[in-house]
């Protein structure tokens, strides 16, 4: 350990921010808490925190981290104790300090998802049971994964594989009520807006996952109104991008909450 503040040449992981899709997972694999999603992005906090053993390479699906030689501050082991003691405590019966325990199936009466990063990758099985004031019956959620945002996605996530893929905008499960039963059921979800989001990168992201998974189907789902066409057409040039030869299919819900084809 050198003198704190000083510059010495040494290795320290790096992260290529084009390459890195904030999944999350490198978070949890790093003991020193060096590394942080900001911004969307995995990125080392302080050179200090780093102690170079590189545990956080194995855990990236997308090959963003590297260790490389630089000048940067000596690894400081009271300065690392110092940071872990001002991190939040994790919240009890959350699942989320291991890396082994990241990808997963449970049932709802198991632990809830991790909620510390959004992106924590998880395989699960939910059933809920919805009541206002009567007894309802209970409706089983379809959704085997998470997460389900398109940035938030590994190109290379488990539940892709093989998967029969459902791409749909925001607004169409709220706006369906069928949703779950009509369309969810037995697909891996990936949701999107292509008005609000940034539709470059969405085709650029959905053009890796088909490129790096064995996607055996693509259906969207898209809300009538004009804008939404565009989750199709960014569909459409993803397989095109992609050179394979994988069926699609389009179907449009009404904004009052009609099947429209």
């Amino acid at each position: 350990m050198g003198k704190t503040g000083a510059k010495i040449k040494r290795k320290i992981v790096q992260i290529d921010e084009d390459k890195c899709d904030g999944c999350g997972l490198c978070i949890m694999s790093c003991a020193e808490g060096a590394l942080q999603i900001i911004d969307g992005k995995a990125r080392l906090v302080s050179d200090k925190y780093c102690d170079s053993l590189g545990a956080c390479l194995s855990e990236c699906p997308q090959d963003a981290i590297s260790i490389i030689e630089r000048e940067g501050e000596a690894f400081d082991e009271e300065a690392v104790k110092k940071h872990l003691a001002e991190q939040p405590p994790p919240v009890p019966g959350q699942s989320c300090g291991c890396p082994s325990a990241v990808l997963k199936h449970f049932e709802v009466k198991d632990a809830l998802p991790c909620g510390c990063p959004s992106s924590t990758v998880s395989q699960f099985k939910a059933t809920a049971k919805e009541t206002t004031g009567s007894q309802h019956e209970s409706h089983a959620s379809e959704l085997a994964h998470w997460p389900v945002q398109l940035t938030l996605v590994p190109a290379k996530a488990p539940f892709l594989q093989g998967a029969d893929l459902l791409l749909a905008a925001d607004c169409t499960a709220f706006a369906y009520g069928g949703f779950h039963a009509g369309f969810l059921k037995d697909h891996a979800l990936l949701v999107a807006c292509p008005k609000l989001d940034n539709y470059e990168a969405h085709l650029a992201k959905l053009s890796e996952i088909l490129r790096q998974s064995d996607v055996k189907s693509l259906t969207v789902l898209r809300m009538e109104v004009p804008c939404c066409a565009g989750l199709t057409r960014m569909a459409m040039q993803a397989i095109l991008s992609s050179d394979k030869d994988i069926p699609f299919k389009e179907s449009i819900i009404g904004t009052r909450g009609e099947i429209k084809s």
